[in-house]
């Protein structure tokens, strides 16, 4: 018998992906892995039960006998208090964890003695570009973030001759150029707006200007390089000059969307509400960076405002408004990265290797991730 692998229905009410797809469970089953499917947890993205079953997979008709008859469960979301509980001790989760800003969680998961794998530590590498969950979902909220803003835009996106004279394209700004704000920007581009794109790493402005965007940059400051590709907390002098720059182009755009994002931090504000105040009314801000607290003042993460004439949008899942293709990317990404960490159908957890290291949290009742234990360390709790 191989490892047996259960697939949860998500339960956040706002979650309509699920962590992995029939084509996986095909796929993985010839590795010699199972996969049991609690009833409907695939309704969201469309996907019935018994597609699941035509891949070889068993269903669970619910939760408890799902979390009963399996060695590990594999989820989009972090698991609530209750999930936590219905995991047996000694097996394993696969998940989006977020240990870093969620030790309580890890603390819980420690104390079950329980494998925990975080997707969103994965390290991003070459090799783990395949399995990283972070940038497949990003990329499909910078494509919604444009198109949703586009719906809601009282005006084209492209410049239009018509028989009413010539009607000019929206201006869009993109703040934050990692994988969600390049996909935003080839988006808006696309559909024929002006982009301008600002970011703290300078390296990204050869990317911008490839998608047909121009790069605003702040000079002559020092810029603090971070690992990993993410963003790095910049000096007050820094970030004065930011505020500048974009108070500059901001009252010019008709649509700002927001990324920025810091892990295991808030996200900084980038949009003051002095900002939206220069903003023509019926502009647009969709803030990416929401859930993490928002890059706008005055954003209320899971809602949609208007202050000064100005929508804000909060989303706090972007992507599950796309489930179908979230599910997919999301589930070929732990294809790659069960691929990676079994064998034969069991466990092949080797700790001295990059990705293991980097994504197993908890294990055998230690806290096995050093920038975890670290937080959990300077926090004042045992692991």
């Amino acid at each position: 018998m191989g490892l047996k692998i259960g697939i949860p229905r998500e339960t956040s009410s706002d979650e309509r992906r699920v962590a992995i797809v029939p084509e996986t469970v095909r796929k993985l089953t010839a590795k010699k892995l199972e996969f049991v499917v609690q009833a409907g947890a695939g309704d969201g993205s469309f996907l019935p039960d018994a597609d699941y079953v035509a891949a070889g997979a068993k269903i669970a008709a619910g939760a408890d006998e799902l979390y009963a008859s399996v060695d590990a469960i594999a989820k989009v979301n972090e698991p609530s208090a209750d999930e936590v509980a219905k995991l047996k001790e000694g097996t394993a989760l696969v998940s989006l964890l977020y240990p870093l800003s969620n030790l309580p969680l890890v603390k819980l998961l420690n104390g079950r003695r329980i494998t925990a794998i975080s997707l969103d530590m994965i390290p991003r590498t070459t090799l783990a570009q395949s399995m990283d969950v972070l940038s497949s979902q990003a990329n499909i909220a910078g494509y919604w973030a444009v198109v949703a803003a586009a719906t809601r835009l009282p005006k084209y996106f492209p410049m239009l001759m018509t028989a009413a004279g010539t009607l000019m394209p929206a201006k869009v700004l993109v703040m934050g150029v990692g994988v969600a704000g390049l996909q935003a920007i080839g988006t808006a581009r696309r559909l024929g707006a002006v982009v301008e794109a600002t970011d703290v790493r300078p390296e990204t402005k050869e990317q911008v200007e490839s998608l047909g965007g121009k790069f605003l940059m702040v000079q002559g400051v020092e810029v603090k390089a971070a690992q990993g590709g993410y963003a790095q907390e910049q000096s007050e002098e820094f970030k004065k000059k930011q505020a500048e720059l974009i108070t500059a182009a901001i009252g010019k755009a008709d649509v700002v969307i927001t990324t920025a994002l810091i892990p295991g931090r808030k996200a900084p504000i980038l949009v003051t509400e002095e900002h939206v105040r220069s903003m023509k009314p019926g502009s647009v801000i969709v803030d990416l960076a929401a859930r993490q607290g928002g890059n706008v003042a005055g954003c209320e993460p899971g809602k949609d405002v208007v202050k000064n004439g100005v929508l804000i949008m909060g989303p706090t899942n972007a992507p599950s408004n796309l489930a179908q293709h979230a599910s997919l990317t999301f589930s070929r990404n732990i294809e790659k990265l069960l691929l990676h960490i079994t064998a034969e159908g069991a466990w092949k957890l080797n700790m001295d290797e990059e990705i293991t290291k980097g994504c197993v949290i908890t294990r055998e009742g230690q806290v096995a991730n050093a920038r975890v234990l670290e937080a959990v360390t300077k926090a004042g709790g045992a692991p």
